[in-house]
């Protein structure tokens, strides 16, 4: 299915192929190293110039990725705590502190051209839009908070975001939508070193929605705020063919 939303946003002027559609894989449930290799390919293909923006909506085994900037105290669960819970610590190259994704959360990955590194802040904040124009279709009421990256529901998040721009200003990692994740994985941490707000989710809120139609619904925004035409691409045919390897970098660490 092709989601086509023409409608100009300022958003519409921070990709550098403003004309071109946004291939839209939804992979399903995706370990964390895996879909950070996919990235990493993606990214190099941009940055070569070649193959097309993507977006990546899937979900995650349990997992707490740390930010470059993250606190390691900040994770709370010890060795045999995590072992138990099956979730994995694995430091990444993306800002910020240390998050959450797990099974029910729905994670979505932009690899992007951008069309300068100064529009990293308005990147943000267009991502910020697409999940609250994606609430607000889903019947939920979230906000900005300010001094606080992500978006809210009274004093609880229910989506994170974490970026990264590499050189080319091509994009990778994103945003997490809590849908129905386990809450209770979350104690395990202090989300984004944020100690006096909470987190929650659809499931948390009332809000009964079946998988499809929240990702679809999220495509759907993300295409309305870039103004873009989204078009289905399966796993295989998301980097071109011939496409330059990526460049050497140091592999994933799990902690």
């Amino acid at each position: 299915m092709t989601v086509t939303r023409p409608t100009p946003t300022p958003a519409a002027s921070l990709r550098r192929d403003v004309a071109d559609p946004i291939a839209l894989a939804r992979l399903g449930r995706v370990g964390y190293l895996e879909a950070w290799e996919l990235q990493r390919d993606l990214v190099a293909a941009r940055q070569a110039q070649q193959g097309t923006d993507t977006l990546l909506l899937l979900e995650h085994p349990p997992v707490y990725p740390l930010g470059k900037r993250a606190d390691r105290s900040h994770v709370l669960f010890d060795r045999d705590q995590l072992a138990a819970r099956g979730i994995e610590v694995v430091e990444v190259d993306r800002g910020g502190d240390v998050t959450y994704h797990g099974p029910g959360q729905l994670v979505g990955y932009p690899v992007l051209a951008l069309a300068g590194v100064r529009g990293v802040v308005d990147y943000v904040r267009a991502l910020e839009q697409v999940l609250l124009q994606a609430l607000a279709a889903l019947g939920v009421a979230a906000q900005r908070v300010p001094d606080h990256t992500g978006v809210w529901v009274g004093e609880e998040k229910i989506a994170a975001i974490g970026v990264r721009v590499a050189s080319g200003g091509v994009t990778s990692h994103g945003f997490a939508l809590n849908v129905a994740p386990d809450l209770s994985d979350f104690a395990g941490i202090v989300p984004c070193g944020i100690t006096d707000r909470g987190v929650c989710s659809l499931a948390s809120l009332g809000v009964d929605v079946t998988w499809d139609t929240v990702t679809g619904t999220v495509a759907t925004a993300f295409g309305e705020v870039f103004a873009a035409t989204l078009v289905d691409t399966p796993r295989d045919r998301l980097l071109p063919a011939g496409a330059a390897p990526p460049p050497p970098a140091p592999h994933p660490k799990a902690c």
